[in-house]
């Protein structure tokens, strides 16, 4: 299991990226607009620098849903390769099979 702190961490950086999504996208576009003014571009630019670095969606750290490990995440399942097996082994995930010799 991972530490709390991690994972609540986490979740507050994905609920700051969601918050922030709208104001963050609307920046970026004018930043990227080259038929706008190199001063307006600039100053979107300088706002886009000014926001909360938690509200990018680079900064979400993908989790297990079951434990929190940050390693060995499989995205399709949302879960980390042991809690994975552990399920596999007691027969909870339909169609898995988990070979053992």
């Amino acid at each position: 299991m991972a530490k709390k702190s991690a994972v609540n961490r986490n979740d507050m950086v994905k609920r700051l990226v969601k918050a922030k999504a709208a104001k963050r996208n609307a920046l970026k576009a004018i930043a990227n607009d080259e038929n706008l003014s190199l001063e307006d571009r600039f100053e979107a630019r300088l706002k886009l620098a000014a926001m909360p670095r938690n509200s990018s969606a680079t900064r979400i750290r993908n989790r297990c849903q079951l434990t929190g490990r940050p390693r060995a995440f499989y995205r399709k399942l949302k879960m980390s390769r042991i809690a994975l097996r552990e399920l596999g082994s007691r027969g909870q995930i339909p169609g898995l099979v988990k070979s053992s010799w």
